[in-house]
């Protein structure tokens, strides 16, 4: 495993998450803007549809939400990753090949998951397999 290729797909996955949620809130902005100038300049003897303008403020609304989801889920899934990381520090773990054994000196964390690196110089996938004691 490369650690540039996968540091660089780190930040971009974050970089692209951030533009998600600028560009979402844009366009919600802009359609609200849309919307208010529909509403003054709209002919008075045939108005908008009023139930046609609360779903697609209601869709609008759910998208912007849905992101905001997504941003909180991947900062929770970070977090719970970095605790994963400290506490297998100190611990001695087994490759799922039974290949690679050492004591854990430090956590390496990527995007794609953990690599445990041995007193040994060895690294270790930490993933399905792996046994830690």
């Amino acid at each position: 495993m490369d650690v540039n290729s996968v540091g660089s797909a780190s930040s971009a996955t974050a970089s692209a998450a951030t533009t998600a949620s600028k560009k979402a809130a844009l366009d919600y902005d802009t359609f609200l803007t849309l919307l208010v100038q529909q509403m003054k300049n709209q002919d008075p003897t045939e108005p908008m549809d009023a139930t046609e303008q609360i779903a697609q403020l209601a869709t609008f609304s759910q998208v912007e939400q849905t992101i905001q989801t997504n941003t909180n889920l991947e900062n929770l899934l970070q977090s719970s990753t970095l605790n994963q990381a400290g506490s297998i520090i100190g611990r001695t773990i087994t490759s799922a090949d039974e290949t690679v054994t050492g004591v854990v000196e430090e956590v390496k964390v990527y995007s794609d998951g953990l690599i445990a690196v041995l007193d040994t110089g060895k690294q270790v996938l930490v993933g399905a397999g792996v046994t830690i004691r």
